[in-house]
């Protein structure tokens, strides 16, 4: 029997419940014959060159890089010793990835295939392990990747190119533990799925994305808990299926895609070939045409399998927008950074400042370039509401609250109407238990009120004041959800609160404190709207007014009108800016926005949201700042 380690045996259990028996009367079948090629070539990879009409092949061998016609004959070379093969369109072109065993370095190169000519080599940094395999990725906005497999499971991810362009310089995304003894990768681009084997157990699809977090779905294992015999080698990949060579077998594999999981539909023999490797595919009006080499001898075969997997439903491409700014990240690991707020300066808008709180220490104060301006360390806040003119004894401030977990109550801090600097004003304690959320109320000059929430779902309304320069809570009015809620946020002139529960969705209620607290829904959880929900803020125009959500589900965020019926307006997501070496945006907390005209990117206002995977570099959590006009832009906005 095979010993695998503990962290296998769950997702090991749940392959093998997906496996079903294989009995199909109309099972897929192979046809397979010799290849020609030259036989003074060492090809050791090969691929179909992109494109559904093209008859081309390009090969990696130790005498260079190589494209083939139909026949395998020749017909241009870069001269160099290459393992492992990937590519993707570029404009009229094609972009190959390989490694170069001299150099020991992954690079990327161009091919004119009506020319017939190879472009210069781009190589990747040298790395401090050693690359035992590569593949290329697409994504939704045009991004180019690369993937890099290396011993001991160190693997990564580098933003390479966008478009038909590639990069001037490449830059590592992030680091990903991989199997380690994994040698190939392939990238379905549509389902943004990275599929790795892990020859002594099986096949993993991760999801690709450079935002996703880093989960495995196992897509068949080895024996006893899957259909695989001897060895999970190489694979191929296409919409709603994946093959998957066992070479100590001499098997093909077949694979559909069924919601989350796999399914196994065929187990076909290779006969005459003893160790199958380099397996490359492609669509065809039969089925599927294929390449693959014999590692024992290094003949090359081409074939065909009279079957096409369905294509699973995909979600829909969100329209992606890039923060210009990010703020310089928290000074504490983990979940920490968690829910900005705006400060508006009275007189320079430039002078703004935004607020952020981090759960594991404090308040902080950024200026509109992202740098860290102050520092409070007065606990573990969770979230921070503003609101301008608040009556401090004598003295007229601008008001931060925030929610302190470490001892249930709202930690309060005014701000110097001049200088923007933030100083400790007071707390006000609660009856909450597990002080969650916090958002602002101002009715009127003169009044301002505080909603906290728990995780158990009470709301409770404070109406604050400080006439003798000592601020107060009164407890005027409580209510609840169902649920754990978090984000809230108070429309001012319309005298409403909207709140979110997480599971649930968004709702409205009167917040004035002399009012029945009936919730009426704005928008369930469900499509476009995943679960959780959480930073919820208002854009207030003469024109429109919108709100905005974190769909934290799909690392998306939701735009609708902020009045009756509460159309949505569409979804989009934050990604990655290559030139301004920002990452996007996902597992988003808090998020703000105003409409106000900051100057420069921002004369339509900024939207700020917290970014809970930070990426390119790989660091603590931050804050990216956004330019309002960009989100209009996608979303075509009145």
């Amino acid at each position: 029997m095979l010993l695998l380690p503990k962290r296998y045996l769950l997702a090991m259990l749940v392959s093998l419940a997906a496996v079903p028996t294989l009995a199909a009367p109309a099972a897929p079948k192979l046809i397979l014959k010799p290849w020609s090629q030259s036989r003074d070539l060492s090809l050791n990879a090969l691929a179909f060159l992109p494109g559904p009409s093209t008859t081309e092949r390009l090969a990696s061998a130790r005498e260079g890089l190589l494209l083939l016609d139909a026949q395998g004959l020749e017909l241009a070379r870069l001269e160099g010793s290459f393992e492992g093969l990937d590519s993707r369109s570029l404009g009229a072109n094609v972009l190959v990835a390989s490694l170069d065993g001299t150099r020991q370095q992954a690079l990327l190169v161009s091919l004119d295939p009506q020319k017939r000519q190879w472009g210069t080599p781009v190589y990747l940094p040298t790395r401090d392990f050693a690359v035992n395999g590569l593949c290329l990725y697409r994504d939704d906005a045009s991004n180019l990747f690369v993937f890099l497999m290396g011993e001991q499971g160190k693997g990564e991810q580098w933003l390479v190119g966008n478009g038909e362009h590639l990069s001037d310089t490449a830059q590592r995304v992030r680091g990903l533990p991989l199997p380690p003894d994994a040698k190939t990768c392939q990238v379905q681009d549509g389902t943004n799925q990275l599929f790795v084997n892990e020859e002594r157990v099986g096949w993993w699809a991760y999801p690709a994305s450079s935002e996703a977090d880093t989960v495995r779905v196992p897509v068949a294992m080895r024996t006893p808990f899957g259909d695989i015999q001897q060895a999970a080698g190489a694979m191929a990949v296409l919409p709603g299926g994946m093959l998957g060579l066992d070479p100590a077998a001499a098997q093909l594999h077949l694979y559909q895609q069924k919601d989350e999981g796999w399914i196994a539909k065929a187990r076909l023999p290779l006969p005459g070939l003893k160790e199958p490797e380099s397996l490359a595919i492609r669509p065809s009006k039969s089925g599927i045409e294929m390449l693959l080499r014999d590692d024992a001898n290094g003949r090359l075969y081409q074939g065909e399998i009279n079957w096409q997997p369905k294509p699973v439903p995909l979600a829909p491409i969100l329209p992606s927008v890039a923060a210009i700014v990010q703020s310089e990240p928290v000074a504490r690991q983990g979940d920490a950074a968690d829910d900005p707020a705006i400060w508006i300066h009275p007189t320079t808008p430039a002078l703004s400042r935004v607020l952020g709180t981090n759960k594991k220490q404090g308040l902080l104060a950024y200026d509109l370039q992202g740098k860290l301006l102050q520092a409070l360390p007065v606990g573990r806040l969770n979230n921070v509401d503003v609101r301008a003119n608040f009556k401090l004894g004598e003295q007229t401030v601008d008001l931060a609250v925030a929610s302190n977990r470490d001892r249930n109550s709202l930690s309060l801090f005014s701000i110097d109407r001049t200088s923007g600097e933030l100083h400790e004003a007071g707390e006000i304690p609660t009856s909450l238990k597990e002080i969650y959320g916090i958002c602002l109320f101002q009715p009127a000059e003169g009044e301002l009120y505080a909603f906290a929430n728990g995780k158990d779902g009470r709301y409770l309304q404070y109406r604050l004041s400080a006439p003798d320069g000592v601020v107060k809570g009164e407890l005027v009015r409580q209510f609840s959800v169902d649920s754990q809620p978090e984000g809230c946020v108070a429309d001012d002139p319309r005298q409403r609160l909207f709140l979110g529960e997480e599971d649930v969705g968004v709702w409205t209620v009167d917040a004035r404190a002399d009012q029945p607290a009936t919730l009426n829904s704005v928008i369930k959880v469900g499509p476009p709207l995943h679960a959780d929900v959480e930073g919820i803020a208002l854009y207030r125009s003469a024109g429109h007014d919108y709100l905005v959500v974190s769909s934290q589900g799909n690392d998306s965020y939701l735009v609708l009108d902020a009045e009756p019926p509460y159309a949505v307006r569409g979804a989009f997501r934050v990604g990655l800016n290559a030139a301004a070496g920002i990452d996007g945006a996902s597992e988003t907390d808090g998020l703000e926005v105003t409409s106000v005209n900051l100057g420069g990117p921002w004369n339509q206002g900024m939207l700020v949201v917290q970014d809970g995977r930070k990426r390119m570099p790989e660091q603590t959590q931050n804050f990216k700042f956004v330019p309002w006009a960009e989100v209009a832009k996608a979303l075509r906005l009145p």
